[in-house]
């Protein structure tokens, strides 16, 4: 694995090389399914939550609503906070139309409910934001349920990084997403 550095935010070479688009058709939504532990959060994203607007919260499915009410927005695991899950397994602003699982965090901002679009660690996804050297570090997770997406990535030939641009934008900023791009006009990657 290498490294490259792009202003001060490491990005491991295969979030630079891969493609991914999602495939809603056949992953189902999973991502907001699987896994142990919920999204990652920033303490500012973790004060959001606490405050969402009841008309979101009225989204979701009336098993989320009552965890919500007893266990509160956001878990906290190894002093950093996460959304709140349901029993370890989907998230509780997890909601279902047609088979497919959304998020209500951010079906409540593109109807104009909220203020907030869903945290920026599901906005990047599959690319998580680690630590190294004190620095943010990009790494590309690539999990069996986004097999179908990296297929798809794959014949539509969308790059990661231009899938994810508006997420690493609202992350890092415009002109460090312009200096990424210059990075990868003036340098293959392979």
């Amino acid at each position: 694995m290498s490294l490259v550095s792009v202003g001060n935010v490491l990005i491991d070479r295969e979030v630079l090389l891969a493609e991914f688009a999602c495939d809603l058709e056949h992953c189902r939504g999973a991502c907001c399914v699987e896994g142990e532990l919920g999204a990652p959060l920033t303490p500012s994203e973790a004060m959001q939550l606490q405050a969402l607007p009841e008309t979101v919260v009225r989204m979701l499915p009336e098993k989320s609503v009552r965890y919500l009410r007893r266990h509160g927005a956001v878990e906290i695991y190894q002093g950093a906070p996460y959304t709140r899950t349901i029993e370890g397994r989907e998230c509780v602003y997890a909601c279902s139309r047609g088979g497919i699982t959304f998020c209500a965090i951010e079906a409540g901002f593109r109807e104009g409910l909220s203020d907030f679009d869903k945290p920026i660690s599901c906005r990047l996804f599959p690319v998580r934001v680690r630590r190294k050297f004190g620095l943010d570090h990009l790494v590309y997770q690539q999990l069996p349920i986004c097999r179908s997406a990296r297929k798809l990535g794959g014949e539509r030939r969308t790059k990661l990084v231009d899938y994810i641009g508006k997420a690493l934008e609202s992350a890092y900023g415009t002109e460090w997403v312009s200096s990424l791009k210059a990075f990868l006009d003036s340098s293959p990657i392979s």
